[in-house]
């Protein structure tokens, strides 16, 4: 489809660095303003976002985030940190405006016709320009900073517009039905979690009491040995609003928690129980025994209690709020007490045991099926992105992979 240019990005790119907004700037309610811990790697997160409150002026409209801008932490740690490394990309993908703070950068195509800002965005979440930028980053032992005129001088080898479309829409198109599964785990979730407190919580009236220390299994026992490799699962691996555990490394370990398909991990520290930490292993071999961080509580379903009652009261409000209100220690490394969790009280029937499984089970079937071709699909993007970014691998030939793959 043409030759490739070799040029550098400042020739079709320009960065706008944030606006330096004020402290006293910001209120609950308003224009959410982006910074640099809103930025994530591929997506932005909202997480304790902060607002402009006042109305706009000409002076801010051009700070404005509309969907689909490319935004790049300026400032962040150097490459031995990589979850908040420096020259970290997220597109913004939300319906509503936003605004740009400083040291948060716009990256945004000059000529349209000449560079695709898709193409754009995929070239810049390589984790070799990623790398680049960080390891060539200025500032501080603590902190690294880039400027524009960096970004601006990074090579790329340019296709031809309609090449640069179809590599987009090739990665697009992966990027797509990853998010789909990922929309339809959390659907399905939020269903059992519904099911989980209608029946036993807001339509269990009649019900009998039991404390989890008769339905649950805290921390079991597990034979280990300091002379194997287990897959160990550090605190990373478990997400803030979603079930799913990622990926573990294997490693000898002496110390943690031991785990296997069917337990609930919950944090069990200060700040991560608070922002929901909670995974549910799915996705073990079969019989695998897997070990954690010593920083988890595994629960673990004792024979007639399903292990989605687990998970789900693992995920229930009143639960967790008991499990906070358990910790104890110093202010910045609190835990929670176990014993406080096997007190617990919940209702229960053994017919409402069974019926709250049968109606859920599919539900979980359905969230390891999506599990496993998200992971499929994400493989095949990141195995795609450098080799189409490169011209190593030609549209054609991706297309082709990506039908066989779906």
């Amino acid at each position: 489809m043409g030759e490739w240019k070799e040029t550098y990005l400042g020739e079709y790119a320009d960065v706008l660095n944030g606006f330096a907004f004020k402290s006293e700037d910001f209120s609950s309610k308003g224009v959410p303003v982006i910074k640099i811990k809103n930025v994530a790697s591929g997506k932005i997160k909202m997480d304790d976002v902060q607002f402009y409150p006042h109305e706009l002026t000409d002076k801010l409209n051009k700070f404005l985030i509309l969907k689909g801008s490319i935004l790049i932490a300026m400032t962040g740690s150097h490459a031995t940190q990589p979850s908040s490394m420096v020259g970290r990309v997220s597109r913004y993908d939300l319906e509503y405006n936003s605004l740009l703070n400083q040291r948060v950068g716009k990256i945004y195509s000059k000529d349209l016709k000449k560079l695709n800002e898709t193409f754009l965005y995929y070239f810049l979440v390589q984790n070799d320009v990623t790398l680049d930028l960080a390891i060539n980053a200025g500032g501080s032992a603590n902190q690294a900073n880039i400027a524009p005129e960096q970004i601006k001088s990074i090579p790329i080898s340019l296709p031809a517009i309609e090449e640069q479309k179809s590599i987009a829409s090739i990665l697009s198109s992966l990027d797509n039905k990853i998010d789909l599964l990922h929309r339809q785990n959390k659907t399905l979730e939020a269903l059992a979690e519904t099911l989980f407190r209608q029946c036993f919580v807001e339509e269990a009236e009649g019900l009998e009491n039991k404390t989890l220390d008769e339905l649950i299994v805290f921390d079991p026992k597990e034979k280990v040995s300091s002379n194997i490799e287990y897959t160990f699962f550090d605190m990373k691996c478990l997400s803030n609003s979603s079930m799913a555990i990622a990926d573990g490394i294997k490693r000898t370990v002496n110390s943690g928690s031991s785990f296997r398909n069917g337990d609930t991990l919950l944090a069990k520290i200060t700040p991560c129980l608070e922002n929901g930490k909670t995974g549910f292993a799915m996705n073990l071999e079969e019989d695998e025994l897997a070990r954690g961080s010593t920083e988890f509580i595994v629960m673990r379903a004792k024979e007639g209690t399903s292990p989605y009652f687990v998970y789900c009261l693992a995920r229930y409000s009143d639960f967790r709020n008991t499990a906070i209100l358990s910790m104890t220690g110093t202010s910045g490394r609190q835990r929670v007490q176990s014993a406080v969790l096997k007190d617990y009280e919940i209702k229960y029937s053994e017919d409402a045991m069974e019926n709250f499984h049968n109606t859920c089970q599919p539900y979980f079937e359905k969230i390891k099926s999506n599990q496993i071709q998200i992971r499929t699909l994400t493989c095949l993007r990141d195995m795609l992105l450098p080799k189409l970014m490169s011209g190593e691998v030609r549209v054609k030939d991706a297309k082709k992979v990506a039908r066989i793959c779906e």
